[in-house]
């Protein structure tokens, strides 16, 4: 209860006016009364900050495999290897950190390599040569994506901070989509080897039977 000022009448905590003289109760006690607001994450600043905050999940792991990238005159590519890329769908992974151009490359060039080769040896190769690719390939994901995150610094925070979350990251929704379409390249697989088998009999043509010979 609160007692009004002007006729000491006692008045619930929530009222806004007394109930017995009309008097209107200060607006600073209402104010006082409520919680503080709490203060917003500072935003990240340095370059190693906003890298940092770009990758996401795992970013220790993926700042510490980047040093190797960098040389004495500049980016340089050092051979390094990416397990998830090798062992999962590569194009999945590229989906889950938002390389579209690389998802669709991925998710098409096996597909094309089998049809054209008809050999399964084909996907190995290309998850080869993303387990062997995928660090490096993200390296330069990430600085091309920070250069346009640093150019908007004189937009203020809440853009640089509405690019990180739309740039950079993980996308989990993603890895659904990956999955059906995962689900529509094996059925592919599937179709091909369908439509590819050879028609008619199978083996070298069966030779005569002597006897036969003889009724000639």
């Amino acid at each position: 209860m609160k007692s009004c000022s002007q006729c000491q009448q006692q008045n619930q905590d929530d009222a806004r006016f007394c109930h017995q003289c009309g008097g209107a109760f200060a607006v600073e006690s209402r104010e006082a009364a409520a919680e503080p607001e709490s203060s917003p994450a500072p935003l990240p600043q340095t370059d190693a900050e906003l890298l940092k905050a770009f990758i996401g999940p795992n970013a220790d792991r993926y700042l510490e495999t980047f040093k190797k990238f960098s040389g004495p005159s500049g980016p340089q590519f050092a051979l390094t290897w990416h397990w998830p890329a090798f062992i999962f769908e590569p194009f999945l992974w590229f989906l889950y950190r938002k390389m579209y151009v690389y998802a669709l490359i991925y998710a098409i060039g096996p597909a094309m390599a089998f049809y054209i080769t008809q050999d399964l040896s084909a996907d190995i190769i290309w998850r080869i040569i993303a387990g062997a690719s995928a660090n490096y390939i993200y390296f330069w994901h990430a600085k091309e994506q920070l250069a346009k995150i640093k150019g908007e610094r004189a937009t203020g925070g809440e853009t640089r901070q509405r690019l990180l979350g739309e740039l950079g990251g993980v996308q989990p929704y993603v890895v659904w989509v990956g999955v059906g379409l995962l689900v529509l390249k094996i059925g592919l697989v599937v179709a091909m080897f369908k439509d590819g088998a050879p028609d008619g009999p199978k083996g070298p043509p069966a030779k005569p039977h002597p006897a036969s010979l003889t009724n000639v």
